[in-house]
């Protein structure tokens, strides 16, 4: 991490510390994910994002008058320093953890949070994944200590799988990401779905490569060349998203890159010009669509003040701690089994859309956005005059993108 990014970091945990100083009481939340290293690029906005939803919440009278406290603990994408930096953060006192880099690192702290509310009642803690997909967390293993805040793999693999079934022109597809629990569930579930919406498309390329590990992605990219597909499929993230997409944008390559994480920090700008309309991506936010309101304009115009190394991307933080807040003030307490009641059912405005946490499997049902790179847009990314605008058909709509889930989830008494 480089000194103005330390320094900006810095102050803005400062910021939200002072605020919450000035209260009796201080709702400590413990940011985990990467801080430093190859995936710092993905941790840092986050963990940018939380604390500047902290401080609205902050400033809105805090939740039932305490004032939230997010504090970063870099794990370096490792499960084993995950569970390392969990232990320290529940150690000084938080009750809530906040991950979503990494299905691997989820797994982990899933599994360390079960085991730790279950060896001590009354000092349970909740764990509000924002970003880690792998359909499992809200299926076979969902707990009633975990929710998630992000639509999971294969419902962005169905808004993606649409869009293609839908494209005469896509015959092949080639299939490439990241050789862990995540990558292959993106695999799986556009194998499944393709057969299912186009049985006539041929997957000529499946292929998982080394998480964070790759740094010239030419001989992947050349693979994809001489396997003549159409289309590529990928769940990369991170410097594994850019990077890859770099060395598609080297070698010429102009085909349609379906991605969950095309909006990862400098992917737009190493493809530049060349991502029109080739780079998609999916998601539940679409900073550049007709009629949002003033009020979500004007945050993702203070994110980028804010921290202008990154563009507004991470807006589940936002609607994170906004339903963490009204789940809160409706139970009347901050206790993590109290919230994690409140939250069940719960719906709050999501800036882009109702968003419901859904009470069965603690899965957030929302809208997701299908969008391209465009130069006509009034937020760009990545310091170029490019940024991402919604496909035409690319609304889809809370009940279109639900998946049902097959949770039998154990409750406290």
């Amino acid at each position: 991490m480089n000194s103005t990014r330390k320094a900006v970091l810095a102050a803005a945990v400062s910021t939200v510390a002072l605020a919450a100083s000035a209260q009796a009481e201080t709702i400590k939340m413990a940011f985990i994910d990467p801080l430093s290293g190859a995936m710092a690029s993905s941790g840092e906005p986050a963990y940018q994002s939380f604390v500047l939803a902290a401080e609205h919440v902050n400033a809105e009278g805090g939740v039932n008058g305490d004032m939230i406290e997010i504090v970063g603990y870099d794990n370096k994408i490792s499960p084993k320093e995950s569970l390392v930096q969990l232990q320290k953060a529940i150690d000084s006192g938080a009750r809530y953890i906040l991950q979503g880099n990494g299905s691997s690192v989820a797994s982990a702290i899933i599994d360390a949070v079960n085991k730790h509310n279950a060896r001590n009642p009354g000092e349970e803690v909740l764990f509000f994944n924002y970003a880690a997909v792998t359909p499992a967390f809200t299926n076979e293993v969902c707990s009633f200590w975990h929710f998630r805040f992000d639509a999971h793999t294969d419902m962005k693999m169905n808004a993606i799988t649409d869009w293609i079934a839908a494209r005469d022109d896509i015959k092949k597809v080639y299939l490439i990401g990241q050789d862990y629990v995540h990558g292959e569930a993106v695999a799986a579930a556009a194998e499944t779905q393709l057969a299912e919406k186009r049985p006539d498309i041929e997957i000529v390329g499946n292929e998982l490569h080394p998480l964070a590990k790759v740094k010239d992605f030419t001989p992947y990219v050349q693979k994809i060349i001489s396997s003549d597909a159409d289309a590529v499929i990928t769940g990369n993230w991170g410097q594994d998203m850019t990077l890859l997409v770099k060395a598609a944008a080297d070698s010429g390559q102009q085909i349609p890159y379906l991605t969950f994480y095309g909006g990862s920090s400098g992917a737009v700008a190493a493809l530049r010009e060349g991502a029109i309309d080739t780079l998609y991506q999916v998601g539940e936010v679409s900073v550049n669509m007709d009629g949002t309101s003033p009020e979500q304009d004007a945050m993702v115009e203070e994110y980028k003040e804010r921290f202008p190394d990154y563009d507004y991307y991470y807006h589940r933080a936002f609607v994170a701690l906004d339903m963490f807040a009204a789940a809160a003030e409706k139970a009347g307490s901050v206790e993590p089994i109290a919230v994690a009641n409140a939250l069940e059912g719960l719906s709050v405005d999501g800036g882009y859309g109702t968003a419901t946490m859904r009470a069965e499997d603690h899965q957030v049902q929302q809208p997701l956005y299908i969008t391209t790179v465009s130069s006509d847009v009034t937020y760009p990314v990545d310091n170029t005059d490019l940024g991402w605008k919604l496909v035409e058909g690319g609304i889809i709509s809370a009940d279109a993108a639900m998946e049902p889930t097959t949770c039998s989830m154990e409750r406290p008494e």
